[in-house]
């Protein structure tokens, strides 16, 4: 039986020129790749999206595709992309998940893992994958 499965990595990053704490925004980027570690080509279609603010406020974003693109990734291939986010606090987390069909009509979904978004770090903002 075909696996079906993709990994994904987050790389977020706090972006302090793109944001103005006086007015509470902080902004933040996040790079992530995408890995098809299946056994058949599938497409990424589509993305959900929680975010949640350091308040505990909770954003959800849903829509097709990743940065405009509906990549089809063959076995042992990748898509990397940058997006952001702006929050109303200095930290908060994200995660999610996307919705793939693969090349023989295969319907399943991958987990986004949890990462947080964090700009009070010591060192002038940090941001670390949670796994």
């Amino acid at each position: 039986m075909p696996t079906y499965q993709f990994h994904v990595e987050v790389q977020p990053e706090y972006l302090p020129e793109q944001s103005e704490p006086a007015h509470s925004r902080y902004g933040f980027a996040y790079t992530i790749t995408v890995l098809n570690t299946g056994q058949v080509a599938a497409q990424l279609v589509s993305r959900h999206w929680i975010i949640v603010d350091g308040r505990g406020h909770t954003e959800e974003v849903r829509g097709l595709g990743v940065v405009g693109q509906q990549p089809l990734l063959q076995p042992g291939e990748a898509f990397q992309y940058t997006s952001g986010c702006q929050l109303r606090t200095p930290s908060g987390t994200m995660h999610g998940s996307y919705f793939c069909v693969a090349e023989d009509g295969e319907r399943f979904e991958v987990a986004i893992p949890l990462f947080v978004l964090d700009a009070s770090g010591a060192d002038g903002g940090s941001a670390r994958v949670l796994h």
